[in-house]
């Protein structure tokens, strides 16, 4: 079950290749995620000097009262990858259409953990044609449900 999650990434992406990778938080954060206090709206992953990093990101802090002066909601997350990983993103991020955006953070084995993706925007026909695909299907399901 995801924390936070990127609603709108099957709907403005067409998913090309999927990743999971650690993040690196404070404390704070930790409980902030887990409590849902986070947004990936608008967040993309870059990858620079082998390391990837969770750009655009919001954590809204635990308790406001405790947290400190100089805490930044939107700062840049390190993502923990292995070598390999971080090799393929970088040549797919260099690749001219295609970005690397977070889809969902969720829970796994008392870990956090991101799943990202490298995606191709779609175009406006795309969008129509994925509209007209789900109310077929559901034209089909009422057939089928007033049938029985």
């Amino acid at each position: 079950m995801a924390l936070i999650q990127n609603k709108k990434v099957h709907w403005n992406y067409e998913i090309i290749s999927r990743f999971e990778a650690g993040i690196e938080l404070m404390g704070t954060e930790v409980k902030a995620v887990r409590d849902g206090r986070g947004s990936l709206e608008g967040a993309h992953v870059t990858v620079r000097g082998g390391e990837a990093y969770l750009v655009g990101a919001t954590i809204q802090p635990y308790q406001a009262g405790n947290t400190p002066k100089d805490y930044d909601a939107a700062r840049n997350r390190r993502l923990l990858l292995t070598k390999t990983e971080l090799a393929e993103l970088a040549t797919q991020e260099s690749k001219r259409g295609l970005t690397i955006v977070p889809v969902a953070v969720y829970n796994k084995s008392h870990k956090l953990k991101v799943e990202i993706a490298v995606v191709r925007g779609k175009k406006t026909h795309d969008k129509r044609e994925t509209i007209k695909k789900r109310e077929a299907e559901r034209d089909v399901m009422r057939d089928i449900k007033g049938v029985r």
